[in-house]
C-alpha cells in the first residue's frame, strides 16, 4: 500500500499532509528516510515519523464551539460574526494555547446563523474526513423546537419519505420528546435541511440546538463558550467515521 494512503488509513493524517511529511523527510521506513510519494509500505515493515512531524501533528487545533444565534460558521457576509471570531481567551472553557487569528479553522458541519450549539473548527485532515467525508458514518443530533400542530402522521413523514431539491432524505430518527420539541437525529446536511423538512409538514422551527455529534456530547459547554478537543475525544470521532 502506498504510504500516504496507508496514513490516511490509520488515522494518522490525511494524503496531503502525508504527501507534506514525506517530502520533508519526516518518514522514515525500517530506518530509511523515505521521499518518493509513491513509496509503498509492505507487510513487516515499520513506519516512523520523526519528532518534528510528530510536534506538527500534535499541533493541529481542533476546538468545539457552543455556537450561539447571530453568528456564522464560515465565510461571513459583511456585518456578520464568523464563529472563529469566539476564539479568545475570554471565552475559552479549560486550558490550551489560544488560537492565532491567522489559524484557517473551517467548520466540520455548519450550523445556520439561525441555529445554535455544538460546532467543530479544525485544521485535522483526518477529522474532517471521519465528520464530513462522503463515506462518514457520524451521526448528528439536533433538539428543535416548533410552532404548529405536531400529529403522528408528521412525526411519521419526517422520519421517512420527504424530499428535499429533487432528492429522498435519508431516513432520519425523530422523536417527540415535548408538546412542541421534537428531537432529530441526521445522517446528512443538507442546506438547512430540519427547517425545510419542518416546513413540508407545515412545522415552523422556532429553536433549534445542536447537541451531539457522533460521540461528542455539547453537555453543559456554556453558550458563546469553546474548548481543545480533547485527544481521546479526536480519536473517538475518527472511530465513528468509519
Amino acid at each position: 500500500m502506498r504510504v500516504n494512503k496507508w496514513l490516511a488509513q490509520s488515522g494518522v493524517c490525511s494524503r496531503r499532509e502525508a504527501d507534506e511529511l514525506i517530502a520533508a523527510g519526516a518518514v522514515l521506513i525500517d530506518g530509511t528516510r523515505i521521499s518518493d510519494a509513491g513509496r509503498k509500505i509492505a507487510a513487516g515493515q515499520t513506519l516512523v515519523l520523526n519528532d518534528r512531524a510528530e510536534l506538527g501533528l500534535e499541533a493541529q487545533i481542533s476546538v468545539m464551539i457552543h455556537k450561539p444565534m447571530g453568528v456564522v460558521s464560515a465565510q461571513p457576509d459583511p456585518g456578520q460574526t464568523p464563529a472563529a471570531r469566539l476564539l479568545t481567551s475570554e471565552r475559552q472553557a479549560g486550558s490550551g494555547t489560544v488560537p492565532s487569528s491567522r489559524a484557517s479553522l473551517p467548520p466540520l458541519g455548519r450550523l445556520d446563523q439561525d441555529s445554535r450549539g455544538l460546532l467543530l473548527l479544525s485544521e485535522d485532515g483526518v477529522l474532517a474526513k471521519a465528520i464530513i467525508g462522503p463515506e462518514s458514518e457520524v451521526d448528528k443530533e439536533y433538539v428543535v423546537t416548533v410552532a404548529g400542530k405536531v400529529t403522528r402522521e408528521k412525526v411519521q413523514k419526517l422520519r421517512h419519505g420527504l424530499e428535499l431539491d429533487g432528492r429522498k432524505l435519508k431516513p432520519a430518527k425523530v422523536t417527540l420528546q415535548d408538546v412542541q420539541v421534537l428531537r432529530f437525529v441526521l445522517n446528512e446536511g443538507r442546506n438547512r435541511q430540519i427547517r425545510r423538512m419542518c416546513e413540508l409538514v407545515d412545522l415552523e422551527v422556532t429553536d433549534l440546538i445542536r447537541v451531539r455529534i457522533g460521540p461528542l456530547l455539547l453537555g453543559d459547554l456554556p453558550e458563546g463558550k469553546w474548548r481543545h478537543l480533547t485527544a481521546q475525544e479526536r480519536d473517538a470521532l475518527v472511530k465513528a467515521g468509519g
